[in-house]
């Protein structure tokens, strides 16, 4: 058990890598669900391998047009595929506390090695990235980190297996069982810094270190107003209960890529990330029924994502 961190005043710092330590006291006690945590959506894709196959898990055509016509569409594929281009160290640094983890095990691959992925694989494996964020963690001990893995492309009962192990033995007592309601204070005082969301609910029942998969709200949508629309029809039927996300993120179906062959994500994200950003100073984080959570972006270093997510737990001063 180690102290909480001494405070002298209420001011808080809106980003960076030590900013929970800085909120004021006051918010320390209220449980992780109702305060404003900014995340990454598809935190890896900026390690994305140039060389790689696409996922057997996309579609058909997609797989026959990379196939058969390499040289023109791959490029393309690449394009649609990177909605991040800092590295997880650097999401740490700038403040992201919600990393959204895509799992994937190449096809034919006889190793247990595992990689991120987005249409197309990255270059780095998991394991590689979990020690990396340990070492961070080691260095900002007041920090608490939410890792979610998802999707699973490729993944067996053997695979599933590796990975939790890995996990465990990684973060180790920094791990925060589900039995636990998280606040800053409390995890503080047991040293945890990990909350592990794992999309496998057969996985979840037999270990404690392992949380169900943390909801989602995916738009799925192109514009910045249709996807503002449908966040707030989410926010009227209420939020969850505990630990949620409301994704900020455009994004494109395959018929929309083919319409915009020489468009991409960043294209794509970044002409809205102003009225996105308009939208999340409107938010209020807490526990009633149109209060906000996490909120997971594309390109979290632009528009002061981070800083306007951070911004709101201001709002539980009043």
């Amino acid at each position: 058990m180690k102290e909480c961190p001494k405070k002298k005043s209420i001011n808080f710092c809106s980003e960076g890598p030590q900013w929970m330590s800085h909120l004021p006291e006051c918010l320390w006690g209220i449980p992780l669900s109702n305060l404003s945590l900014p995340g990454s959506h598809d935190a890896m894709t900026y390690c994305l391998d140039k060389e790689s196959e696409v996922s057997i898990n996309e579609s058909k055509l997609l797989q026959f047009m990379d196939k058969h016509m390499h040289c023109i569409v791959h490029p393309i594929i690449l394009r649609w595929s990177v909605t991040q281009v800092l590295t997880v160290l650097e999401q740490l640094d700038a403040g992201i506390r919600y990393f959204d983890l895509r799992i994937a095990h190449k096809p034919n691959d006889s190793s247990m090695n595992l990689h991120f992925i987005h249409m197309v694989y990255t270059t780095v494996v998991v394991e590689a990235v979990l020690w990396d964020i340990l070492r961070w963690l080691k260095n900002h001990p007041w920090e608490v980190v939410i890792l979610a893995f998802r999707n699973f492309d490729g993944l067996d009962d053997d695979h599933h297996c590796h990975l939790v192990s890995c996990i465990k033995k990684i973060f180790s007592d920094r791990l925060c069982p589900r039995n636990v309601i998280p606040t800053l204070k409390s995890m503080w005082s047991s040293g945890y810094q990990v909350i592990v969301s794992y999309d496998k609910p057969a996985q979840v029942l037999k270990h404690c270190e392992l949380w169900p998969a943390i909801p989602y709200w995916w738009g799925n949508k192109t514009t910045a107003q249709g996807l503002i629309q449908y966040l707030e029809q989410r926010k009227q039927n209420g939020r969850p209960v505990g630990l949620f996300v409301a994704g900020i993120n455009l994004t494109g179906d395959l018929g929309y890529i083919l319409a915009h062959l020489r468009g991409s994500v960043k294209k794509m994200t970044l002409p809205a990330l102003p009225f996105l950003n308009l939208w999340i100073t409107k938010q209020r984080p807490g526990s009633k029924k149109d209060c906000i959570n996490i909120i997971a972006g594309d390109f979290i270093e632009k528009n002061n994502f981070v800083k306007n997510v951070i911004n709101l737990n201001r709002k539980l001063l009043k």
